[in-house]
């Protein structure tokens, strides 16, 4: 192989990784990468539904999983494409409220591969791969730009508090 392919091949590699990285990557490495990456949707995954946290009541699905919102997205269009639907999996369908869940501010939008994904308070919400388990918050902060979502469709900002994460340490 020729240096200039070498280099060239070693560049695209490098701005792949940069884009993922952006979209996903715990860039202040409280993240063990223990995630599987398949997200649950089955069973009560189409219900939204609010749980207690040290962030405060915050959005998740029937199965206890955590619900984030992208800063970037624009109220009813998401940014998330590509790679970053890899790390951060759509709440897919139509889903229902449940007790606490304003069932005004549900929605869906139709994404630019033809699925249908929930919105809440018009943010598409979305899973963070790295979230293992029902309750885990691992996704939150991520980049600066995912949030977990609270009742009144707002993102919560706030710090996790290490006993909410089983982050594997």
């Amino acid at each position: 192989m020729h240096r200039r392919t070498r280099t060239a091949a070693a560049l695209c590699s490098a701005a792949a990784l940069a884009v993922l990285g952006a979209c996903g990557t715990d860039d202040n490495g409280d993240g063990d990468g223990s995630g599987d990456g398949d997200v649950a949707t089955g069973g009560d995954a189409g219900r939204v539904e609010l749980s207690d946290t040290s962030l405060g009541e915050i959005l998740v699905d029937g199965e206890g999983r955590t619900l984030y919102l992208f800063t970037p997205d624009s109220p009813g269009e998401s940014t998330c494409i590509d790679e970053c639907l890899d790390i951060w999996p759509p709440l897919e369908g139509d889903v229902e409220a449940g007790e606490g869940v304003n069932e005004e501010l549900l929605g869906t939008i139709e994404r630019d591969d033809g699925t249908v994904q929930a919105t809440y308070g018009d943010w598409p919400l979305y899973y963070y791969a790295e979230d293992a388990d029902a309750g885990d918050i691992e996704g939150q902060g991520v980049n600066d730009v995912w949030y977990v979502i609270d009742a009144d469709g707002e993102a919560v900002q706030g710090e996790v508090e290490q006993d909410d994460q089983d982050s594997g340490y």
